[in-house]
């Protein structure tokens, strides 16, 4: 009898405990000081390659969690500017080592939420510009959820054991943070992880949900300028001149071509023209234009043909309009704004995907189509794919809404929209679970 009295006073002093070591009671314990620091980022945005603010909050809450901290990491490819990456690292005795990464960054967008910790920053960008920013990719989302989760494990050390790196990455819109880390020694100064997981918020999935992509889920993604030159003058006498405008135009239209006409139909390809400038007045026929492209692909030599073909079309049609060899299209590629595509490992996604099934539900765990979108979370997997990784989506929409967009064909405010705000407590909830759990199984003793 006395055993039996002993036994339930002991379930009973240690349910509690037991109640809160769990990702679920761990995630919600951790909702409300985390939903006021989403707040706060979210107020607060900083354009990439200056989130000063943003990676000195993660830098903070790292150490209250347990982490040895390092800022200011990160070596960009063009001198001048400020490495603003965070790296905690979490120990915990022999064992492996996981990334877990998070992006700092905002986006030059003017916010049209109307919601009452909307953004009202202001700054230059690059060029001088003044710009409104605009958290409009949920990167603030991002970095609550990676919060809660380092204080979660800190709290679940009988759990696990190995090594945590905690990757608070600048420069994720930029296409140059991942690289600029790595760059800085991240896999040397602080060693190379067996495996690197990573999570972004989607804007056309509901609350509660995950979903994951097996292979190869964003695509290369290429930044290339072309500039068309030709023989300015006046707008009466366009015989007089060759106007690089209309062989712009020509350009425009017949890059379409190239996905149309020259590739294969069951291998995706996006030839996007999103910026295009030339001249100054009404009757005056300019010089040159300048374009901006971004170029999408998932295989190696798809996007070889691919860049070369834009090439020899700017180049072949200039030259049928007559303009000279030595004023032919100057066509940059720039290389070091190239983000190659994302790769998650099959058998590390299959171990994922029953994790969350257990989890979350198996039916908030959705498989996920491949997008032609970037992320260079691929550059932590390295150019072979030896770090295992995995990059997982977690739902961020009212369900209410997609079913009124379905009813009525009005699209939902998509990632970089001035409209687009993740519902917080449920988004940062189930991220939490998913990575929590994800690190947990991946580490577990």
């Amino acid at each position: 009898m006395k055993i039996l009295y002993f036994s339930i006073a002991l379930a009973l002093i240690t349910s509690p405990l037991l109640a809160q070591s769990n990702p679920k009671s761990l995630a919600d314990a951790e909702l409300p000081s985390l939903l006021t620091i989403y707040k706060d980022l979210h107020a607060h945005p900083e354009l990439s390659m200056h989130e000063e603010r943003s990676s000195a909050v993660v830098a903070k809450e790292l150490k209250a969690a347990g982490c040895e901290v390092t800022d200011h990491v990160g070596k960009y490819d063009k001198p001048g500017l400020t490495g603003y990456g965070v790296v905690g690292m979490m120990k915990n005795g022999p064992g492996p080592t996981v990334l877990v990464r998070t992006d700092l960054d905002a986006l030059p967008v003017h916010e049209e939420t109307g919601l009452p910790y909307a953004s009202t920053v202001m700054t230059k960008d690059a060029d001088g510009r003044d710009v409104s920013v605009m958290h409009a990719c949920g990167h603030d989302i991002h970095m609550s959820t990676f919060i809660g989760v380092a204080r979660s494990l800190g709290k679940l050390k009988d759990q696990w054991h190995g090594t945590i790196m905690f990757v608070g990455q600048p420069a994720e819109e930029a296409g140059a943070g991942a690289r600029a880390l790595l760059n800085d020694g991240l896999y040397t100064r602080f060693g190379k992880p067996d495996f690197a997981l990573g999570f972004h918020d989607r804007a056309e999935m509901e609350v509660g949900h995950v979903g994951v992509t097996e292979g190869y889920t964003y695509a290369n993604v290429d930044s290339v300028n072309i500039t068309v030159r030709g023989l300015g003058g006046h707008g009466a006498y366009p015989h007089k001149t060759k106007d690089p405008i209309v062989v712009s135009a020509e350009i425009v239209l017949a890059l379409q071509t190239i996905v149309s006409r020259e590739n294969n139909p069951l291998d995706p390809v996006v030839v996007t023209v999103g910026s295009i400038h030339g001249g100054t007045k009404h009757n005056i026929i300019p010089d040159e234009v300048k374009m901006q492209l971004t170029v999408r692909t998932y295989k190696t030599e798809v996007r070889e043909r691919t860049l070369a073909a834009i090439e020899r079309i700017a180049k072949g049609i200039a030259a049928t309009a007559g303009i000279p060899p030595e004023s032919a299209p100057i066509v940059e590629v720039l290389k070091n704004e190239f983000t190659p595509a994302t790769y998650n490992n099959p058998e590390l996604t299959k171990r994922l995907v029953a994790v969350w099934k257990k989890t979350l539900g198996a039916e908030n765990v959705e498989a996920t189509d491949p997008t032609m979108g970037g992320e260079d979370f691929s550059e932590y997997s390295l150019p072979d794919h030896s770090v295992p990784a995995v990059d997982f989506h977690v739902g961020a929409v009212d369900p209410a809404k997609i079913a009124e967009s379905k009813r009525t064909g009005v699209p939902l405010p998509s990632l970089h929209s001035s409209k687009f705000a993740p519902v917080p407590e449920p988004t940062i909830r189930t991220g939490l679970i998913g990575m929590i759990s994800a690190v947990l199984d991946v580490m577990k003793k």
